[in-house]
């Protein structure tokens, strides 16, 4: 691999096409796409039974239950799965029905919506994985709308049971067929959470090439950061589980490999200002950007072969220009320099054991995952708890009450509105559009009502094409199936093509409901574009009702930084932590300073979005993330001179200066004492004019010192700054 020479204008041109053209490759080999065409299949699979069964009624019917079922369906581990996807079958069921026994009178089918509605979006309180579930719930009332009103309680409850029928018959589906696909699964993300932590070192590489603008790419770096983390977790959760079975050490290893990759990574950041005040730095720069692009490129080629089933290559002598960079006791390179090649030498390190790992020469240590892997993963038991905390503290405060009864006037609003427009009656597709948009912000309404109207225009137009062929009812639910699958490989990747995907397959539902009623169906493009813009237009006014900006909720994201942070510290600088196999708590606060910080950037992200007259005040809130990243940075450095420098310490002084920091940090951040000086050593330099150590040192506990006074200013930064964040 050439690390020296920059390519031409055309080769990056050509490069950038093949790497769009890798990353399409990537999307359609990942795992969402795996779970998409399983979510397909089952819909067919359950659906022709159905139809055998009972008839078109049934599987239109069984269709809905199906559909609202899927919405639930992720990559998983498989002992969860259940438990992750049984609450929309048993609380849709009733819902379904509810509508169907109200259908004759639009003032109890309005009532049932609005209080339904309310219900179904307290399901946010549990956070991500309560989404889908509210969703589902919304749609089983909605689907139940496009039916005809049932002729006798007969009929209502015979359609109910096709629906139950069909959510229970594709939960057992997608229970199998998340178990036999659960090993590729786990390969599958964790290729992805390769592919994100690939991204965020070309963006590292970026920062040392000649002219970089750190208020661009500073920005850059903490996205990256955030979609490596929500990554890592979802590789986490399938990834971990049952680590003593055969077969899974190998993958269990890699992640380790890679959150180990990671804090080298970071560690990164602490000197590029010293870098560019040495005139050693400017011909090591280039390098280290050459490398660090080479190191991207490698990790590409690992998680590439993990996707398509290919061969692992051996991995190339990465560190060549690194080595020639990097001459032992060369006094003509500064000791930042030295330390920043050594710091990529270390990603280069981790990334050989990547490529070990996958070829089975190595094996990891997972004593520690073996007994702890549970921590690690989110929950999937259902508890009163959320649910509680958002009902008994705050009143009509909390942000799930206000999102319950915001959704459920906008539905409302929808439901009357649609009663007295002058076109057909699909009074449904006002209340869909009304769901799909409406989100708990203001910032993710807004993209997904520009999304929503652009795939709905382009999904109407598809389906008018589709029904003026009179298509048999089997071609619409295969259809069905298609656009199925492809609004779940996309949904967190292009919302726009999960929208297409989702009207077409929304319409297509509603014409088979038709139907099997025995009625004729109809479909008028512009009406049901009338239809979307009358919905996206109430999502988004009812984001003004009763709003939660993010105003109210920073104060408490940057507690929980603030902490976050303060726990990692007390964990990380414990000596035995950093020279024998980590602790589970270490590991645990390490994930929660992360993950804080993470929530942390989008909430701030979201802003941008909000009214300027209730935005928070945003210099202090870009300071706590940048001192908090700079905290971690800081510490990923201690720990890697503690584990791997330990032999040029004298640790009868650096245990109790590392206890005694430990505690001093924690009084910073959590502004509850002022801490000692137990910095004040003979010999340690000033935090200023820290630089990295000679790594040829004989006594490099100076250096540890100063670092350490370094690590407890940005702590008393933090705190300032997250003090001056909290200020309304």
């Amino acid at each position: 691999m050439d690390l020296t020479d920059g390519p031409s204008a055309r080769a990056h041109t050509a490069r950038t096409v093949r790497r769009n053209a890798w990353r399409l490759a990537c999307t359609l080999a990942g795992a969402n796409v795996a779970n998409g065409l399983a979510v397909a299949a089952g819909l067919v699979v359950v659906a022709i039974a159905l139809f055998l069964v009972g008839g078109l009624g049934a599987a239109s019917a069984g269709a809905v239950g199906i559909l609202v079922t899927t919405l639930a369906d992720v990559p998983s581990p498989k002992r969860r799965k259940l438990q992750q996807m049984l609450p929309t079958p048993l609380l849709g069921a009733p819902l379904f029905l509810s509508i169907q026994l109200a259908h004759h009178d639009p003032v109890q089918t309005g009532a049932v919506l609005v209080c339904g509605a309310f219900v179904s979006f307290m399901g946010m309180a549990w956070g991500k994985r309560g989404g889908p579930v509210s969703v589902g719930l919304i749609f089983c009332m909605i689907f139940s709308m496009a039916t005809p009103p049932p002729a006798s309680l007969v009929v209502a409850l015979t359609r109910t049971g096709w629906f139950f029928a069909g959510s229970v018959l594709y939960l057992l589906w997608s229970v199998a067929a998340n178990a036999a696909l659960n090993r590729r699964y786990r390969t599958q993300l964790l290729a992805e959470s390769l592919i994100s932590f690939g991204n965020a070192l070309r963006i590292q590489g970026h920062r040392f090439e000649e002219g970089a603008d750190p208020s661009q790419l500073m920005p850059q770096m903490m996205s990256a950061q955030v979609a490596l983390a929500d990554m890592l977790q979802n590789a986490r959760d399938v990834v971990l589980e049952s680590p003593a079975r055969d077969g899974r050490q190998k993958p269990i290893g890699m992640l380790l490999a890679l959150l180990d990759a990671r804090d080298h990574l970071i560690a990164c950041e602490l000197d590029l200002d010293h870098l560019a005040e040495h005139g050693g730095g400017t011909a090591a720069a280039p390098v280290l950007a050459r490398t660090l692009a080479a190191f991207a490129r490698q990790v590409d080629v690992l998680a590439s072969a993990l996707l398509l089933g290919t061969h692992v290559p051996t991995e190339p002598a990465l560190k060549i220009a690194l080595g020639r960079l990097h001459r032992p006791h060369d006094d003509a390179l500064d000791a930042s320099v030295l330390q920043l090649i050594d710091r990529v030498g270390a990603i280069g390190d981790e990334i050989e054991q990547l490529y070990a790992l996958q070829r089975g020469e190595r094996q990891a240590d997972l004593t520690l995952v073996r007994e702890h892997w549970q921590l690690f993963t989110s929950p999937v038991l259902w508890s009163w708890k959320p649910l509680l905390s958002q009902t008994s503290t705050r009143g009509l405060g909390a942000p799930t009450v206000r999102q319950a009864i915001r959704a459920s006037l906008a539905i409302g609003a929808g439901y009357l509105i649609s009663l007295h427009l002058p076109w057909l009656g699909h009074k449904y597709w006002i209340l869909v559009t009304i769901t799909a948009v409406m989100r708990a912000n203001l910032a993710q309404t807004v993209e997904r009502r520009n999304a929503r109207v652009g795939g709905t225009l382009f999904g109407c137009l598809l389906v008018t094409a589709i029904l003026a062929t009179q298509p048999r009812p089997m071609t619409i639910l295969a259809l069905s199936a298609l656009a199925l699958a492809i609004s779940h490989a996309f949904v967190v990747r292009r919302y726009v093509v999960t929208s297409i995907a989702a009207t077409t397959l929304g319409l297509l539902l509603a014409h088979l409901l038709l139907e099997g009623s025995g009625h004729t169906a109809s479909f008028a493009t512009f009406e049901r574009l009338g239809d979307t813009l009358l919905g996206a237009g109430i999502a988004w006014a009812f984001s003004y009702v009763l709003p939660v900006w993010e105003r109210g909720q920073i104060p408490t994201l940057v507690q929980r930084t603030v902490r976050a942070q303060a726990r990692h510290v007390e964990l990380a600088l414990k000596p035995a932590v950093m020279v024998t196999v980590p602790d589970v708590q270490w590991r645990l606060a390490r994930r929660e300073a992360y993950d804080s910080l993470s929530a942390l950037v989008q909430a701030t992200r979201r802003t941008l979005s909000e009214p300027a007259s209730v935005r928070p005040p945003l210099e202090p809130l870009e300071a706590v993330q940048t001192l908090s990243y700079q905290l971690l940075a800081h510490l990923a450095a201690v720990k890697s001179l503690l584990r791997s420098r330990r032999g040029q310490l004298h640790m009868d002084i650096a245990e109790p200066l590392l206890a005694q920091y430990a505690a001093d940090v924690a009084h910073a951040l959590e502004g509850t004492g002022r801490p000692s000086r137990p910095a004040d050593q003979p010999g340690a330099p000033d935090p200023a004019d820290v630089a990295p150590p000679d790594l040829m040192a004989a006594d490099l506990t100076p250096w540890l010192i100063a670092r350490l006074r370094l690590v407890l200013d940005v702590a008393r930064s933090l705190r300032i700054e997250a003090d001056a964040a909290r200020m309304r």
